[in-house]
């Protein structure tokens, strides 16, 4: 999918025009299915002018131009692509990168980053790298073998700037992608040279029956591509499967076979509580498949923060294969595909699935698949526009003609292994009942008395080299700009009137990548991994599908307790999904999202509740912490 194709001399015949900037904007609404930005339009009226006349100058009139060309595996899209022919008579394409820069800030702390403004944003260099490295694994193939070259064009940029980047990228793979500022993109000494520098020397232009030809190609891994994730894979420990993680991976290879050789389509749901190894399944599943001819496998999540972490796991080479679900399906399935659903609870079901049918997204991604793999813990379900259940997915089965296996995990590989634990916060967050007193030992569990023992508590475990973070219920404001400093917005009072106190912290960041002059500030996706997130708050969308050694929980006022029962009070929640609700409803999702804080811990769990009552019930449960 691309905006725009045709040859250069006929893109720049046109790109300096008003309607064809305004008619590429319709166009990628109609396409992609949102409006492009302001900022975005803004981009195409000054770059591709810019563009087509350094190849116009270059004498490269006669090949083809595709402007905005989707990557549908990865939800990216390259801002220009020349197609023509090298000298072995192969088709060739140039991938650039535009950028309007004139100024940058970079350092030598993180050469693969680079702050512009207030963004931090990837190395051009770096970034057109990864999408040659796309079109060699996922377009080029046997019976249409291409050759792929790739070029960052920073048209407004001063030789300064474009000195800075290139040292920057000297060293590593980013080396081999040429930057081009503003004092490169004239015809000196001649055409043929600055057609060598925007990475076209020797193309000469190609019949359009062969354009045609490669935007017809479906996008899908190359065997080379599958066969290295395959290994990656079974190279890692901590994708080793024992017990009834086993007997779910053999369950899903059986369906497997089955739609291979019976053509048979099937679904397939692993069930099991925090920490029973579903995200383990599903990798070493993945690296299966990976070995499998002709297989097409993806690896989904609902959770960008989940989908962050496995690909830094597994590798960034491989984000085709591993993606984020939210409402669109993978544009390069197959009817051979197999997918993995992690975190299916959290599958978007828009605007509300109980007031209709089965989730209209979820049951085309299982129409296209031959096997779909659903992860799920029907508990840890934290909003009313997501979620599915064990039921419904039989019932979806049944009705489709499909096939249906279900295996449950009960061994316990989080919390310290301890089923104790686990039986007890599952008792501890029903919603009527009291819970049993703590009298296990096999975890290291207590309550707090205030949110500085919390933090002396993760802090004396951080400074020993373990990972400890403190949670919360979204009871308070979330209002800090993108980029650090953040503003102390989880503030507690308690104590004595004579001698209140006050505990102050920010939240995580809400930027999906670091910023250059506060690395000790982890982006979003690393806050439960990476140094310095002990410092901020975590939420329920930040820690689910996390894990870390030692887990502080604090408990808001929108989950009280009263008696025998939890009350829900959704005025005290700031979360804009689910203020709002009648408190029948809300008091599902606030005992599913505590369930899921207090389940992140895997050596140990301190509780705190700033409402006293609820404070008090937590005391009569669990021992005192002991500093």
């Amino acid at each position: 999918m691309y905006l725009y194709g045709g040859t250069v001399a006929e893109a720049a015949r046109q790109v300096g025009q008003d309607t064809f900037v305004a008619t590429a904007a319709q166009r990628f609404a109609q396409r992609f299915g949102v409006p492009a930005g302001t900022q975005e339009v803004h981009s195409w009226s000054r770059s591709w002018p810019a563009l087509t006349r350094a190849l116009c100058a270059a004498g490269l009139e006669g090949l083809h131009l595709l402007l905005e060309y989707s990557l549908p595996a990865t939800g990216e899209r390259i801002d220009a692509l020349v197609v023509g022919e090298d000298t072995d008579g192969r088709l060739c394409m140039v991938a650039i990168e535009l950028k309007q820069w004139t100024r940058a800030y970079l350092t030598s702390a993180r050469p693969g980053m680079v702050r512009v403004g207030r963004r931090t944003v990837v190395h051009p260099a770096r970034q057109v790298g990864g999408y040659v490295h796309y079109l060699q694994q996922w377009v080029s193939r046997d019976e249409l073998p291409l050759s792929v070259r790739g070029v960052a064009v920073l048209h407004d940029a001063p030789t300064e700037l474009i000195e800075s980047l290139r040292t920057q990228a000297a060293h590593g793979p980013s080396a081999a992608f040429p930057l081009l500022g503003q004092a490169d993109l004239t015809a000196t000494p001649s055409a043929d040279a600055l057609a060598a520098r925007l990475g076209c020397a020797g193309l000469r232009p190609t019949g359009r029956h062969r354009v045609d030809e490669l935007l017809r190609t479906e996008h899908r891994p190359s065997p080379t591509l599958l066969a290295r994730a395959g290994d990656v894979i079974e190279g890692r420990d901590a994708f080793t499967l024992i017990g009834d993680q086993d007997l779910a991976r053999q369950e899903v290879l059986h369906a497997v076979a089955d739609a291979q050789n019976q053509g048979r389509k099937s679904i397939v749901v692993v069930t099991g509580g925090p920490g029973t190894g579903k995200t383990v399944i599903a990798c070493r599943l993945l690296g299966d498949l990976c070995r499998q001819q002709d297989a097409n496998p993806r690896l989904l999540s609902p959770s960008g923060t989940l989908t962050r972490q496995l690909r830094r796991t597994v590798g960034d080479d491989f984000r085709g294969l591993i993606t984020t679900f939210l409402d669109k399906i993978p544009a390069t399935l197959t009817p051979s595909s197999v997918v993995l659903l992690d975190e299916a609870h959290r599958a978007r079901t828009y605007p509300d699935h109980r007031r209709a049918g089965f989730p209209l997204t979820l049951g085309k991604l299982i129409d296209q698949a031959a096997v779909t793999v659903l992860f799920l813990d029907e508990r840890q379900t934290v909003r009313p526009t997501e979620g599915i259940t064990l039921e419904e997915l039989r019932q979806h089965a049944l009705h489709s003609g499909l096939s249906f296996a279900h295996v449950d995990l009960v061994t316990q590989f989080r919390c310290n292994g301890s089923r104790a634990y686990h039986q007890w916060v599952d008792q501890l967050f029903a919603p009527e009942g009291a819970a049993p007193a703590w009298t296990a030992s096999d975890y290291d569990l207590a309550v707090a008395s205030d949110p500085e023992q919390l933090s002396a508590w993760v802090g004396e475990h951080t400074r020993h080299g373990a990972t400890a973070r403190i949670t919360a219920g979204f009871c308070w404001p979330w209002d800090s700009p993108p980029t650090p400093p953040l503003l102390p917005e989880v503030d507690i009072a308690w104590g004595d009137s004579d001698q209140r106190r006050i505990w102050a912290r920010p939240w995580n960041s809400r930027a999906d990548a670091p910023d250059l002059d506060h690395p000790e500030v982890p982006a979003r996706p690393f806050w439960a991994t990476d140094p310095g997130g002990h410092h901020q708050v975590g939420c329920i969308y930040t820690a689910q599908g996390m894990e870390y050694a030692y887990n502080a929980v604090i408990m808001g006022g929108d989950l009280v307790r009263r008696g025998e029962r939890w009350i829900a009070e959704p005025d005290a929640s700031r979360d804009p999904q689910l203020r709002g609700l009648p408190p029948q409803r809300y008091v599902r999702y606030a005992l599913n999202s505590y369930r899921v804080l207090a389940t992140r811990g895997t050596r140990g769990t301190r509780f705190y509740s700033t409402d006293e009552p609820t404070q008090a019930y937590l005391d009569r449960l669990l021992p005192p912490h002991h500093t």
